[in-house]
Parts: structure tokens; sequence; C-alpha cells
């Protein structure tokens, strides 16, 4: 949880028992011009009409309800026990305290500490008859057990397919067949004042329904890469995480992710992600396993009143660009500084949050219009999209989800670009894939890799970037892998042995 000391209030995630952190994997969103197929491959039910403006006070939802509780169910997650290492005040090399702690307890230099295993439960949504559900990336982050409960009471063990906590979306399987899939909303369509349900385990007392309406649209109140929430005042509370938004008609158009709260319950200010958002990241996340961001190479802000008026705008709609990269995709273009970016591929820009979603959700090598106001005048220009650089990749999410023959489970990299050398303080002439996430209990958490240091090269294969480092992890004939690292001052080789995993 954050505490907003302006507000005096909380922004919650919606987890229930264990409020979980961290990742082991970064993904991002399928691109418009190829997802209508792969959302059919994948088995997901669209129904994009328009919801119907005549719903009466008075109306029951009963009907409503019974079609789309089977469809939501409660996801209880383990978090194993970790052994961590503390800096505490030496206690006395002394037989008085020997005789109370044994020989065996540590007088001198950092601890050991033991955490016990948590627990926690959150919620999720099934969203093909085979067994996809969709949920939250901090609902099932580091969690080394899954178990998901049916409306009926079934019960089975899921695995993870992929985590994206840039938008806080994850995505479980479970082995079943012919199950309740919902039907998917076209978010986009949804409007203030729309009738909402809110389903889910608020508190883990079981299955709960509650209603509201959309109280805003777009907004942006968490420390998230990418996040276009939904408002409503729908009751959501702790326990509610990854569970479903319904319109009046049944159909989903958000998975409830936080809160605003001054005392962690519910009072009026819950959030969720719209479908056409979570959509996008589950597809790829599904078909690829790991997705791409377009990159567009400009620094953009909002337009401000005052801004508009020193600029001479008739509007502060649009994104106003402050620098653009050299050699970028906006630069080779012709974007400039001082420009408004007003549109992007055919679809209004209305501040600068919005261009970043619409850029990241652009295929790399798409050429894209973009509508620009300069001096007063109109002018579209075309863009060839890049690949955003420096997006963290795992080698594989996690074992239950990897193939036998992958190699450094639980290791999670990206790209050496200007920003990982300044953070990590690494020198420019190191090349490689930087580390971000180790896991604790991973062989090569055992073997010393850590993050920040620099991975060179695997079983003496040269390491360029990220990619380069998932690609030699793949399909590997041995479980022990050499690695030639550098960390600190210098380079080592170091020897992840995973024959014995499990």
């Amino acid at each position: 949880m954050k505490t907003n000391n302006t507000l005096r209030s909380l922004a919650a995630l919606l987890l229930g028992g264990a409020f979980l952190a961290g990742s082991y994997a970064v993904v991002t969103t399928v691109h418009a011009s190829d997802q209508e197929s792969k959302v059919k491959s994948i088995g997901l039910t669209i129904d994009d009409r328009p919801l119907a403006n005549n719903i009466k006070l008075g109306t029951s939802f009963a009907p409503v309800v019974k079609k789309v509780l089977p469809s939501v169910v409660k996801v209880e997650v383990k978090i194993g026990g970790k052994e961590t290492s503390v800096n505490a005040p030496n206690l006395p090399n002394d037989p008085f305290f020997r005789q109370f702690f044994g020989n065996q307890f540590q007088f001198q230099g950092p601890r050991r500490m033991y955490t016990p295993p948590e627990h926690g439960v959150g919620s999720g949504v099934i969203v093909t008859k085979d067994g996809y559900i969709l949920t939250n990336n901090h609902v099932v982050d580091d969690a080394t057990e899954l178990k998901v409960t049916l409306n009926d009471g079934r019960e089975f063990t899921a695995k993870v397919i992929g985590k994206d906590p840039k938008s806080d979306v994850a995505v479980i399987k479970i082995d079943a067949h012919d199950l309740p899939a919902i039907a998917f909303a076209d978010s986009d369509k949804a409007e203030i004042g729309d009738v909402v349900l809110a389903i889910g385990n608020p508190f883990a007392i079981g299955q709960t329904v509650t209603m509201g309406i959309i109280s805003a649209t777009g907004r942006a109140t968490m420390d998230l890469d990418y996040q276009d929430f939904i408002q409503t005042d729908a009751a959501i509370n702790p326990g509610n995480s990854g569970g479903a938004l319904v319109d009046a008609d049944g159909r989903l158009i958000g998975i409830n992710t936080a809160i605003y709260s001054r005392n962690g319950g519910n009072q009026g200010i819950g959030f969720a992600i719209p479908t056409d958002l979570a959509k996008g990241v589950m597809v790829s996340l599904i078909e690829y396993g790991k997705v791409t961001r377009g990159y567009l190479g400009v620094m953009i802000q909002d337009i401000t009143p005052p801004l508009a008026r020193k600029l001479d705008l008739k509007s502060d709609q649009g994104a106003l660009v402050g620098d653009v990269v050299p050699d970028g995709p906006a630069a080779k273009a012709g974007i400039q500084d001082g420009d408004v970016i007003v549109e992007f591929n055919g679809r209004k820009i209305t501040d600068s949050r919005h261009l970043k979603l619409m850029v990241a959700n652009a295929a790399p090598g798409e050429k894209v219009p973009v509508q620009v106001l300069r001096e007063g005048s109109l002018k579209t220009l075309e863009v060839k999209v890049k690949e955003l650089p420096g997006s963290d990749q795992l080698a594989k999410n996690d074992s239950s989800n990897s193939q036998d023959s992958d190699t450094l489970q639980g290791v999670a990299v990206s790209d050496l670009d200007s920003q990982a050398k300044q953070q990590f303080n690494i020198p420019e002439h190191v090349k490689g894939a930087v580390v971000t996430e180790v896991a604790p209990d991973s062989a090569a958490a055992e073997a010393g890799l850590k993050p920040g240091d620099v991975i060179l090269e695997i079983n003496h294969h040269a390491v360029k970037n990220a990619d380069d480092a998932v690609k030699l992890t793949e399909h590997a004939k041995s479980k022990q892998t050499l690695l030639h690292v550098w960390s600190g001052q210098g380079s080592h080789y170091m020897v992840v042995d995973e024959s014995k995993a499990g």
C-alpha cells in the first residue's frame, strides 16, 4: 500500500490476507492490428455492443448476477518462507548469553532471519472455456502455490502463465474444460453514469456482489507505467483484487484492482483496469509469453492552461513534445520540439498519458499516421514505430509454466541502456544484459547472481541484450549454466546448477 501525504488516504491493492510486492516478468500489450485474430484463436468471447441506456430504479439484477457468478473465482495464494540477512547490533560474546541462545546462534556480523510462509486471497475471472483466468499481478506475484476455487465448489491447482507489473495484469490457468467463460464488453464504450456490478471475494468471506455506477474514466492513480482506470463507487474491498467489474448486461468491462481509502476499507472510490487494456496484455501473455511495446522517441507533457496561452493554442487537448530523441522514430518522421500531437493512428489524443498508451499498443515496425499541430497548422506525418528499449524479460515466468529444457529460472533481465547503467553504476564499456530480479529461492541466487550484475556470456556465447540472454537459456542441453558476469568493479565466472531444482 502507498500513503498519500496530501490526501491522508491509502491507494490500496486489494489483496486479502497479505499484500504482495515484487515481480519476475515484465510484459506488454498485444497490438490492434493482429489482436482480433489472436482473440479468436484463444477463445475469448467479445460482445462490443453499446450498453442499453434504459435501466430503471427498482430493476432486479438477479438474472445478470446468476449469469456472471460462475465466471468469478477465488484465488488463494501461498508465498514460501524466505531466509534473509539483516544487520543488527552484535550481542556480547559472553557465556551468559550463550547459555540461553546456544553456540549455534550467530553473535557477530549479520543475522540470518527466516520469514514464515504467507497466505493471501484474491479473485479472478474465467475468460476461456479451457481454463485461462484473468487477475491482477499483485495477487499472484511471488506466489509459490496457487489454488483456484470455482463458484460450484470445485478446487484446482493453478499455474502462472504470465505477469505484467507495468499494468498490474496477470494470467493464470487451471486444467479444466467447458468452464463458464465471461463475455468481454468494449470498455471504450462505457460511460460515466453506467450501472456496474463488482464481484469478488472481499476479506475472504465468500463471493460478494455490489452495485454502483461508473464515476469516472481514464484515471491514473497508482505508480504504474500503463494505467487507464475506470473509477466506480461500487463497494470493493481487500480480496476483490482480480475480480470482475461488469455492466448491466453482465459483460466484463474491468478487473477490480485498487481503492482510495483512509481506513483500508471501501469509501466509494474504487478502480478497475479496463478490459481493452487488460485484454491486450492477456492475449500477448497467452500467445507469446511476452509482448513488445511501441516506442516513439519523444519526451511529452500535458498542456496546462498557461502553456496553452503561451503557445497560442485553442485547446488543452493533445500531448506537447518537449524533446525528440535523435535518430528516433519521431525524429526520422519529422516531429519537432514544440509540436502538439493531437492524433495517433486515427485516434484523438487527450493528454500525454493517453498518447503513451496508444504508442505502447502499436506494433514495432508498423507505420502509423501521426497528426501534429505546429504553429497553428495541422500536419500529418508517418512514423515507423520501433520497439520500446529496456523492457524487462524473464527466461521463463515460473517453474510450473516452463519447459524442462529451459534454464536460469526466476531470473529477469533487461537491456543495458543508459538508465540501467546509471541505476546500477555500470561503466560505459560494459556490454550485455543487466539482471533486474533474481528469485530468492532460485539456483541463480544460490550461485551468487544478484540484481545489478551484467551477464556478458552464457555458456561462452556473447550476450548483447536481453533477447540474447533469453534465447540462450531456451532448450538448453544441460541444467548447468556457465555465466560470465560483470559485478562491481570487475567480471567473473559462475555456474548456475539447476539439476537439483525441485
